[in-house]
C-alpha cells in the first residue's frame, strides 16, 4: 500500500480552504493539521476533525506533518517559510513568495542550506491547458516565439476595497497584486526576462495605489512581450475570467494571451493554433486547430507534485527560486513605472525605497 503523505495547512482563509477541500479528497495525501489564530476561523476549521494549532511554532512542538502549505497573507511568508525551513518541514508557499525580492532569496538561501524542498504556489503552470501549450512551443508547433500579448484586466467592485482597506494603499495596487501570476507563467512559457519598460496610471478611484499599469518585457530568447493589468476594466480578457480554474469567477469564452511564433499563433487559454496551410503567406488561407489537454483542477495537480516532492520522487516545478525570480521582474516593473525608465531584471535592489517616495 502507498504511503499517505501528512500535511498540514497554515492559514484557514479563502485559499487554505480550498487547500484543505483538496488535501482531504485525495488518495494520497491526509490533513494533518489545521495552524489557524483568528478564534473565528478556528472555530471553522474545527469542523474538519483535525488537530487544530495557534501558531506553526505549536505544530512542531507536538504535532506531525510530512510538509507545510502555507496560505497567509504575503508579508508573514518570510516568517513562516523560515520556521518551516529550521524544523526540516517541506514548505509550499502561496504566491507571491514575499513581498519583497530581498527577502524571497533570505528564504530561497535559507531552503538551500538545509537541502528543504521550496515550492511557490503558482498553481497556473499545473494547468493541463498550460503544460499543453508549453508542449507545443517547445516541439516547434508555432515555430520561434517572437513576441507575446498578454491581457489582466477585470473589474475588482467596490466592497473588494471596504472589506480590507489595505487593498487601496501604495505597494498593493494590481502591478503587485495580480501582475506577478501572469509573468510567472510568461516566464514559464518564454523563458527569462532580461529587462522592462512600463508605465502607470493613478487610481481613478483615488486611492493611494496605481489601478493601470503595461509594460514591454524583453526575454532572452529574443522575444518580446507587452502585457497589461487593472483593476477598474470591465472586460473579458483576464486568466480568472478565461481559464475555468476558480468556479468563484464567472467564465467567458474568450482568450487573455496571444502567443505569436514565425509559424504560428497559439491563444490561450482556448489553445487555439492558427498556421496557414502551406507556409506562411498572409495571401494564403490561415486556419485554426485545438490542442488537447487535461481539466483535471490545477490546484489538485500541484497539491499531488507536493506529495510526489516530498517522497522525493519529483523535483519542483515552481521552486523557491522560481518564484523569487518571478517577484523580481514585477518588482523592475514597478520600478520603471515610477522612474519612467527601462529597467534590468537584476537592477531592483533600491525598489523598497523608490516604492515608499513615490508619488
Amino acid at each position: 500500500m502507498s504511503r499517505i503523505t501528512k500535511v498540514a495547512i497554515v492559514g484557514y482563509g479563502l485559499i487554505g480552504k480550498r487547500h484543505a477541500d483538496v488535501v482531504m479528497r485525495s488518495t494520497e495525501m491526509s490533513l494533518a493539521a489545521v495552524v489557524e489564530p483568528d478564534e473565528a476561523m478556528r472555530s471553522k476549521a474545527a469542523k474538519l476533525g483535525v488537530p487544530l494549532y495557534s501558531s506553526i511554532e505549536d505544530l512542531f512542538a507536538t504535532g506531525s506533518c510530512d510538509g507545510v502549505i502555507l496560505a497567509t497573507p504575503t508579508p508573514l511568508h518570510i516568517e513562516q517559510g523560515l520556521l518551516c525551513i529550521a524544523a526540516g518541514c517541506p514548505v509550499l508557499i502561496e504566491k507571491p513568495i514575499a513581498v519583497f525580492a530581498n527577502d524571497a532569496r533570505v528564504l530561497t538561501d535559507a531552503a538551500e542550506r538545509k537541502g528543504v524542498p521550496l515550492l511557490v504556489g503558482h498553481h497556473r503552470r499545473h494547468n493541463g491547458m498550460v503544460q499543453a501549450a508549453k508542449n507545443a512551443i517547445e516541439e516547434g508547433v508555432i515555430g520561434e516565439v517572437r513576441s507575446v500579448q498578454a491581457t489582466c484586466w477585470f473589474y475588482k467592485p467596490d466592497h473588494y476595497f471596504e472589506i480590507a482597506p489595505w487593498r487601496t494603499k501604495k505597494g498593493a495596487g494590481p502591478i503587485s497584486v495580480n501582475l506577478v501570476h501572469d509573468v510567472d507563467l510568461l516566464r514559464h512559457l518564454c523563458g527569462e526576462v532580461l529587462e522592462v519598460r512600463a508605465a502607470s496610471a493613478p487610481s481613478a478611484r483615488g486611492f493611494e495605489n496605481e489601478d493601470l499599469a503595461s509594460a514591454i518585457l524583453t526575454f532572452d530568447s529574443g522575444t518580446i512581450a507587452t502585457i497589461s493589468v487593472s483593476d477598474s476594466i470591465v472586460a473579458p480578457w483576464s486568466w480568472e475570467l478565461t481559464a475555468r480554474e476558480n468556479p468563484a469567477y464567472p467564465p467567458t469564452d474568450q482568450s487573455c494571451y496571444l502567443i505569436g511564433g514565425s509559424l504560428g499563433g497559439l491563444s490561450l487559454p482556448d489553445l487555439r493554433v492558427w498556421r496557414h496551410q502551406v507556409e506562411p503567406d498572409w495571401w494564403t488561407p490561415i486556419s485554426a486547430t485545438s490542442l488537447i489537454y487535461s481539466s483535471e483542477d490545477p490546484l489538485v495537480v500541484q497539491a499531488r507534485h507536493f506529495a510526489n516532492v516530498i517522497e522525493g520522487k519529483a523535483k519542483p516545478l515552481v521552486s523557491g527560486i522560481e518564484g523569487l525570480r518571478s517577484l523580481e521582474v514585477v518588482e523592475a516593473i514597478a520600478k520603471s513605472a515610477v522612474t519612467g525608465m527601462s529597467v534590468r531584471v537584476s537592477q531592483v535592489d533600491d525598489y523598497e525605497v523608490l516604492e515608499a517616495t513615490a508619488p
